[in-house]
């Protein structure tokens, strides 16, 4: 933990967090295949297991071509929320973007679009997110089980019957807790 003069280092994951990525699946769903925007999501499980089992691997080809992650929109109150949480905090981006390489200058340019005010400096894409910090933000286990400091889960259908962990539902929820 940082000592009293120092701001806590809050760690913000973008997809599902940040960015409303689910949205922008469903979107180009829609768009090639018909598929409902408002499409029952069952608990626990990921979008492509809630669709035709012909259309399972077509999330990986979206998230694959340039561009896709550059027009996402974000989170319902998330630019406020983050704007605010950066006077407290020590705000750091941290992406697995690795795995989808154009990902990289998109996510970079959607990060200068709406999070201007983050520095480069405080932003990091990788493969497995190894961070010290005081508090993370992730929709995803994998990245808050080795984490050290308090783990916030970010609800996201994928992740709604996971237990053990503060969970928040919505930036407001992120607000109350941590400003």
């Amino acid at each position: 933990m940082n000592s009293s003069k120092e701001k806590p280092r809050l760690i913000i994951d973008m997809d599902e967090v940040l960015a409303d990525t689910l949205q922008k699946f469903l979107f180009l769903y829609n768009r090639d295949y018909g598929i409902a925007m408002d499409i029952h999501q069952a608990p626990g499980k990921e979008l492509h297991e809630n669709l035709p089992e012909n259309l399972n691997g077509q999330w990986k080809i979206y998230a694959h071509q340039k561009g896709f992650f550059k027009d996402i929109p974000p989170m319902p109150g998330a630019i406020e929320t983050v704007r605010a949480l950066h006077d407290h905090y020590h705000v750091y981006i941290v992406s697995a973007a690795i795995e989808f390489r154009n990902s990289l200058e998109d996510k970079l340019d959607w990060l200068d679009r709406y999070f201007p005010f983050i520095p480069w400096t405080n932003i990091a894409f990788t493969g497995h997110k190894i961070v010290i910090g005081d508090i993370m933000i992730d929709d995803r286990v994998k990245n808050l089980a080795s984490f050290s400091g308090r783990r916030l889960l970010f609800s996201s259908p994928h992740n709604l019957l996971i237990t053990g962990y503060e969970r928040v539902n919505n930036w407001q929820e992120v607000a109350d807790l941590l400003l």
